[in-house]
């Protein structure tokens, strides 16, 4: 989940501290997330989810599949 991530931002060209500001954490808090060294909070799992228009099981890497099934 930690790469996935990494990936989604960086396929937006985002740097850390930009998606930090948009979560409203640090760009510290953030770089722990990518790292694996705290989890995520289910709050800042659902903004991602949001942000990146990507289900949360695409995110946890339960699927593979980004398409939000509504």
């Amino acid at each position: 989940m930690y790469r996935r991530i990494r990936d989604l931002r960086e396929d937006r060209d985002l740097t850390q501290k930009e998606l930090a500001a948009i979560l409203s954490c640090s760009q510290q808090v953030y770089s722990n997330y990518e790292l694996g060294q705290r989890d995520i909070p289910t709050d800042v799992l659902i903004k991602l989810s949001s942000f990146y228009n990507v289900s949360t099981d695409y995110i946890l890497e339960v699927s593979d599949n980004p398409v939000i099934n509504r």
